[in-house]
């Protein structure tokens, strides 16, 4: 009988995995994970960490299963919100919820669990896993979840062969109405229980208000850019290599203050992120203004009206080597190859046709169609037939 920790977030995701496993002959461990009580940072009134551990207890005592909840705030501050503080100052836009996978659940979490001598960590992600021996190697594979609307594989974009072997997804085949089903008639608590939005593990949190109790509101300018600017309009050069041609329609618009018209003020450019609508407060135009850049150095935020300006789109993005991460390893590009894939942005994002090209500084990522508010900071991930390869950090 195989012993599996399955990591208990007091949702219905969760909740079902726990049972599945149970059913399945596993001999299960719930744990919750408590990220979170650094008064210094107030995260949200309601605190839902206590409500949520509540009911992962109330599930294991249903299945019957022992319980017990681990602290791993101190872990989670150091790694993912002091990254988060600093991610943002720099102007970049980070992705949490996939730091918190690969540095909080899939490490930290999984290490403890292990101690406990079993052999496997579950969590409730709509994804899969498949294996598969190539050349006399266990090769783990990470697929997409068969439910569409959930698929989560994006978030686990950054695992490694270790974390994966160890790993399982018992919901991946899944889809939400059929585990919210299975836990009505196993009699759940959770069943009902609305989808958590927010950090990973933590719970309701507003992230303006969450950075400003560390980043200082600095009052700054709004520029609108016009759709003419002349950097949209230039004659595109002549290219005498492949690599040049990437860098040039990677390589962002630039602005200054003077391109565009002041329309408003703001609180702290840091507080913006590309493609940004809300919290602009900028009226008098027919159509909404969109964030395309933000200068944190100088505390300007440019902007440009309509969702089709050209300054929120672009076709090109890099990933410098350091920031390469590779799922498959066994099918690593090597300097002067290709390859055909799907790639995402963003989650919930649907794939888009794109071509890898590896350089000796890092990877170009060329989608087949321009791509609306590429973000320094996020996430890229790139597939082939519902399967994960790799992933990088925008550069």
């Amino acid at each position: 009988m195989k012993r599996v920790v399955v990591g208990l977030s007091g949702g219905v995701d969760s909740s079902v995995t726990a049972y599945l496993l149970k059913e399945q002959g596993y001999e299960v461990i719930g744990l919750f994970m408590k990220n979170w009580h650094d008064d210094s940072v107030t995260i949200s009134n309601e605190c839902p960490w206590l409500e949520d551990s509540n009911d992962a207890m109330i599930v294991a005592e249903k299945l019957g299963i022992p319980f017990q909840v681990v602290d791993l705030s101190e872990q989670y501050k150091e790694r993912i919100v002091d990254y988060m503080f600093n991610e943002y100052e720099k102007g970049r836009t980070p992705n949490p919820d996939i730091l918190c996978n690969r540095e909080i659940k899939f490490d930290v979490f999984m290490d403890i669990a292990l101690k406990l001598g079993v052999d496997y960590v579950a969590t409730g992600h709509y994804c899969r896993k498949a294996e598969e021996k190539i050349n006399g190697k266990m090769i783990y594979k990470l697929l997409a979840g068969k439910d569409n609307n959930k698929d989560q594989s994006y978030f686990l974009c950054q695992l490694s062969q270790e974390q994966l072997a160890k790993a399982l997804f018992p919901i991946g085949e899944l889809t939400k109405p059929e585990v919210r089903e299975i836990a009505k008639k196993a009699d759940l608590i959770t069943a009902e229980k609305k989808d958590s939005q927010g950090l990973c593990f933590i719970g309701k949190v507003r992230l303006p208000e969450f950075l400003q109790q560390k980043l200082q509101p600095i009052v700054g300018e709004i520029v609108q850019i016009p759709s003419d600017f002349k950097q949209y309009t230039t004659s595109i050069p002549k290219f005498t290599t492949k690599e040049a041609e990437l860098n040039y329609f990677s390589t962002k618009f630039s602005y200054q203050k003077e391109d565009g018209k002041v329309v408003g003020k703001h609180q702290g450019a840091h507080y913006f992120t590309k493609g940004q609508r809300k919290g602009l407060n900028v009226g008098g135009t027919k159509e909404a203004l969109y964030v395309i850049e933000t200068d944190v150095k100088e505390n300007i935020i440019y902007t440009g009206e309509g969702k089709k300006h050209q300054g929120l789109y672009r076709n090109v993005l890099f990933v410098s080597n350091e920031e390469i991460h590779w799922i498959r390893e066994d099918l690593e590009l090597f300097m002067g190859y290709t390859l055909e894939v799907e790639a995402r942005i963003r989650y919930r994002q649907k794939l888009e046709k794109a071509t890898l090209y590896k350089v000796d500084s890092g990877l170009y990522v060329a989608f087949k169609n321009k791509q609306s508010a590429i973000q320094e900071g996020q996430f890229v991930a790139w597939y082939q037939n519902e399967e994960l390869l790799g992933s990088g950090v925008i550069s």
